[in-house]
């Protein structure tokens, strides 16, 4: 059973933490756990990939972390205080992938929905009021203001037509169909499983969501030369953690990330395994390390804007909290790279 994590004394939620590799393993535990994460793959690399490693293993050993050598996959014994599992490797979502691709081929089942329905609306719902309200000129509260209907539509909002979105770690792209039923266009959807985007692209078409562009990314080594106003994550940064080595890959993930933010846009992650608190705290993180001696007196790269409160809840030994954190970030206008 998960152990529940429960944030600092001023966080305003509390959530449990993913289990382990022994109770992930089957189709029911899957649901619960995450995205189609995005992370290094198990076979080849590339002299840029290599130098971000050493670059990330820097920043752990001049900062606040413990030294690189301790997350190392060699090690025989895993450290105790670093959660690993099997959902943090490639090998295992190209064998779930196939598995879904399968049966989607046989049977038209559209496989998992990560998190599960009920969270994926929240989060189309509430990204939609936020970009909604940027267009609008006010972004404050915007699960509490709802876009204002058009006449060709009840539910569409026509500003976010505009908006280019990037969901990295996309798996079988469920998530970008809800955003386009909100009314978002420009639309891509990323995943490092081949199985993943053919799946996507497959349960696209069927919905008549043909529109959405599907492509084989690692969000590590990523070859998009493109920013986007607002990227969306469900998962994969979860995963990252979860690889042998994912405190390096976490901070090559938002090293990677920040380049496909555009300057003003909105990033949006949704995490089963951390806090809204261990989030921001993550993003603070990362934004000292960006600085140069030369640029301290910049903004950050990214800094916390709101994350949704409407949640599903549980109680457990006396206290409320919820399984799932999603958190909006701004990305930086002025920050120089």
């Amino acid at each position: 059973m998960a152990g529940i994590r429960w944030p600092q004394e001023d966080s305003e939620q509390a959530q449990v933490r993913v289990q382990g590799t022994a109770d992930l393993v089957s189709d029911d535990d899957r649901s619960v756990a995450a995205d189609s994460w995005s992370i290094k793959s198990d076979y080849g690399s590339t002299l840029d990939d290599e130098q971000r490693h050493v670059d990330a293993a820097d920043a752990l050993s001049s900062g606040t972390f413990r030294a690189a050598s301790d997350y190392s996959s060699d090690k025989e014994e895993p450290d105790a205080e670093v959660e690993t599992s099997m959902l943090g490797l490639h090998s295992y979502w190209d064998a779930a992938y196939a598995d879904d691709l399968a049966n989607f081929r046989e049977h038209g089942h559209a496989g998992e929905v990560w998190f599960g329905v009920e969270v994926m609306e929240i989060i189309s719902g509430w990204t939609k009021n936020l970009c909604s309200n940027f267009s609008q000129g006010s972004s404050k509260n915007p699960i509490d203001k709802a876009c204002q209907k058009s006449e060709a539509s009840e539910d569409v909002c026509p500003d976010l037509a505009g908006w280019s979105v990037l969901d990295v770690g996309t798996g079988n792209g469920l998530l970008l169909q809800e955003l386009a039923k909100q009314g978002f266009s420009d639309l891509t959807g990323t995943d490092y499983v081949e199985g993943a985007i053919d799946l996507a692209r497959n349960l696209a078409d069927r919905s008549g969501f043909s529109n959405i562009n599907f492509l084989v990314d690692d969000i590590l080594d990523t070859k998009l030369e493109r920013q986007f106003q607002l990227v969306t994550d469900k998962g994969t940064l979860d995963a990252i953690g979860l690889h042998p080595d994912g405190p390096i890959k976490r901070i090559m993930y938002w090293e990677a990330v920040s380049k496909l933010v555009a300057p003003g846009g909105i990033l949006v992650i949704t995490s089963c395994n951390s806090t809204k608190d261990e989030l921001v705290q993550e993003v603070d993180i990362f934004n000292q390390r960006s600085y140069t001696s030369d640029s301290k007196d910049q903004d950050p790269q990214f800094r916390y804007h709101d994350h949704i409160r409407t949640y599903p809840t549980y109680s457990f030994g006396g206290s409320e909290g919820n399984r799932v954190a999603t958190v909006a970030f701004l990305r930086s206008i002025n920050h120089l790279e």
